[in-house]
């Protein structure tokens, strides 16, 4: 098993990437805690999960809140004395032009997806370090990479893509890995309310070479080995999952 012995924190853990990186690497062998701020355990997620209950941890996370992460960090640590992997996956997306979009949207946007992996980065770095062999992966995107219609999203997850430089550059003495993910259209809601219905042709078959949406399960295939030992020299680095569609 790849994770084996490995403790991990997924945020945004119970649908969509999250969830496809929870039954990942529990999967693989690691003890998982899948904070989320859906706190309905009710769904499909936690029913595919129910022989994996000794391995998986459900707690509520509210990404944008100080205390909320200092709360489920403080109980891995009671229980484990460390963290060896934080992903940082909890996000939210909004289609809307800069002419549409009003301060108290571009906050939120930027509250959610900078904000929420910055508190938890800053906040985890003792368990982290404790680890002696860490590894923090944040979801970006492709609209962290080039320019975006959605004005505020691409501006979070494009300083996403800068903070995981600068952590995987200061930290790296500390044992500490930091690369970032960037997916680009995906086959979860949040992917398809990034795709209209009326551009899904062009989308697919114009501007993606591989000419379909990704999975949920491609992308925690990428995380994993990110998270993984197999990666023990990657650090600082952007791994696109999009089907080739930044190629063009």
């Amino acid at each position: 098993m790849r994770l084996k012995g490995k403790v991990a924190l997924v945020t945004g853990g119970n649908k969509g990437i999250g969830a496809a990186v929870v039954r990942r690497f529990a999967s693989e062998g690691a003890r998982v805690w899948s904070g989320d701020i859906v706190t309905d355990k009710t769904n499909n997620f936690s029913d595919d999960l129910a022989d994996k209950t000794e391995t998986i941890v459900h707690e509520t996370l509210d990404v944008t809140s100080h205390d909320s992460w200092q709360l489920i960090i403080n109980k891995i640590v009671q229980e484990t004395g460390k963290i060896d992997i934080l992903v940082n996956n909890a996000g939210i997306y909004d289609r809307r032009s800069i002419e549409a979009t009003t301060e108290e949207q571009f906050d939120k946007m930027l509250s959610v997806n900078t904000k929420g992996p910055f508190l938890g980065i800053k906040l985890a770095l003792e368990a982290l370090k404790a680890s002696g062999n860490a590894s923090i992966v944040n979801l970006s995107s492709t609209a962290g990479l080039r320019g975006s219609f959605a004005v505020h999203y691409g501006a979070s997850k494009g300083a996403l893509r800068l903070m995981t430089k600068s952590i995987a550059s200061t930290y790296a003495k500390d044992g500490i890995r930091c690369n970032s993910v960037h997916p680009g259209p995906i086959d979860t809601e949040m992917g398809h309310t990034a795709v209209p219905p009326d551009q899904l042709e062009e989308r697919l078959y114009q501007r993606i070479p591989m000419g379909r949406f990704g999975t949920a399960e491609e992308v925690a295939n990428v995380i994993l080995f990110l998270a993984s030992d197999e990666s023990s020299f990657v650090t600082g680095s952007e791994v696109v999952v999009d089907g080739g569609a930044t190629c063009k």
